[in-house]
């Protein structure tokens, strides 16, 4: 029963943790901490309830905020729909069908009535809604859902979840990279458990957590990174700096409050000592914090400078496995300077979100050789609505998800000179001309 407990609690919301909230097709990134407001779609609510419920469970949002779970009956209930008209040609929307006014709506939420309570009430008294058709009225309850039921989901965060939210709160953040187009570069990359990876990305960690994993813990990840430091994946909250120094007017009124006390039957020079005597013990607790900061400062050095040194170490063997390329800054360079670390009959991937610097990496590689199955390839998706009698793809969709630049690795025979190669080949013919009278 332990051992159960222990595989169970890794499922389970804790305090701490950074979760998805979810709520439709929209989703965002919180960290649950006590007594923190949270809003999300324009609703405010505390996530202390949340903690050691389990994962994917859906909370409702009652008065003050706070967070319940949803029952299973509630959730598996559906709005009793017993007659259905056969078209809908002879419904006007004039916005006369509905009884209930906002006031009336804003008094049922005030009296406590549910979402589905309130959706109740709003079929009840709609005129037109018994001579719609089924489907219309499915779409009806579903828009009327969307708008006053007040759920949410909190969901484990996982890449694809990630890939999903940023794509469509900030897909410039990630460069405009579409989930299905990550996953078709882990997979070109044959990005596994065990292999040593090279990435290079600005797409705010992503796709390093999606090579991380996809490998699941085991091998190697080496990432090159522009500027002085990697971009964080997970947006972590700024503390302020604290020290161990009193504010000034505080050191100022405890040394006042002193000289009064020991005014009496003391000497002005003692007094001036005893007035100078914590400015001097200041001054020594300011050495020492600075020779602290420093001393933190060169451990941390030496340690990065640690990392790097192993990092490469890995590099002086060039025998990786994989390149994987997702960056705002041109392909090109990136990928000729890179790819000199890559064992023979190894994949690479490049990723950007115009096809035009692919096609000059296309080239380049070309040109130089070395390379093998060079392909140029976007990706396109759409989704479906999958309902009964109507089934159909959605009107709206992604635009583009980017271009895929993907290749193997080939050894080559550098032992025959470009001069040599030049003397094999045949020389041109030349072409004889003669002078033409007219």
């Amino acid at each position: 029963m332990a051992d159960n407990g222990d595989d169970d609690a890794q499922y389970r919301i804790k305090g701490g943790d950074y979760v998805v909230l979810k709520r439709g097709d929209i989703f965002k990134a919180v960290q649950i901490q006590p007594k923190k407001k949270v809003i999300f779609e324009k609703q405010w609510f505390f996530l202390d309830n949340a903690v050691d419920h389990l994962y994917s469970t859906t909370f409702e949002i009652v008065s003050g905020g706070v967070l319940q779970p949803k029952k299973l009956k509630d959730a598996e209930s559906s709005t009793d729909t017993k007659a259905a008209g056969t078209d809908n040609r002879n419904i006007v929307d004039d916005g006369k069908s509905q009884k209930l006014t906002r006031d009336d709506i804003e008094t049922l939420k005030e009296q406590g009535l549910k979402g589905q309570e309130i959706i109740q009430q709003l079929i009840d008294n709609s005129s037109t809604f018994k001579d719609k058709t089924e489907y219309a009225q499915d779409k009806y309850i579903k828009k009327k859902k969307k708008k006053y039921e007040n759920t949410v989901t909190i969901l484990k965060p996982s890449c694809r979840i990630l890939a999903m939210m940023y794509h469509g709160r900030e897909p410039g953040k990630i460069c405009h990279l579409r989930y299905d187009t990550l996953a078709q570069m882990l997979t070109l990359a044959n990005i596994h458990a065990g292999s040593k990876v090279l990435v290079f990305e600005t797409c705010a960690g992503l796709v390093l957590g999606a090579v991380m994993e996809r490998m699941g813990g085991y091998g190697s990840v080496i990432q090159m990174y522009p500027g002085g430091g990697p971009a964080l994946w997970t947006p972590l909250p700024k503390s302020p700096v604290l020290t161990q120094s009193s504010p000034m007017w505080l050191r100022r009124r405890r040394s006042k409050t002193s000289l009064r006390q020991n005014s009496r039957g003391v000497q002005r020079n003692r007094t001036w000592r005893q007035i100078v005597a914590p400015d001097d013990l200041e001054k020594e607790q300011k050495e020492k914090r600075k020779e602290a900061k420093a001393q933190e400062k060169k451990v941390k050095l030496e340690e990065k400078r640690k990392k790097l040194a192993a990092a490469a170490a890995l590099l002086e063997g060039r025998n990786a496995d994989g390149l994987v390329i997702a960056s705002r800054f041109h392909p090109c360079p990136v990928l000729m300077g890179l790819l000199k670390f890559l064992a023979p009959s190894r994949p690479f991937v490049v990723y950007s979100q115009y096809k035009e610097p692919l096609i000059e990496c296309y080239t380049k590689l070309k040109e130089q050789g070395g390379t093998i199955s060079l392909r140029l390839t976007d990706t396109w998706l759409r989704h479906y609505q999958v309902l009964p009698n109507r089934t159909h793809p959605l009107l709206l969709m992604s635009g583009g998800g980017g271009y895929v630049l993907s290749g193997t690795t080939v050894a080559m025979d550098r032992s025959k000179s470009a001069g040599s190669q030049r003397a094999e080949e045949p020389a041109p013919k030349r072409l004889k001309l003669t002078d033409t009278e007219g």
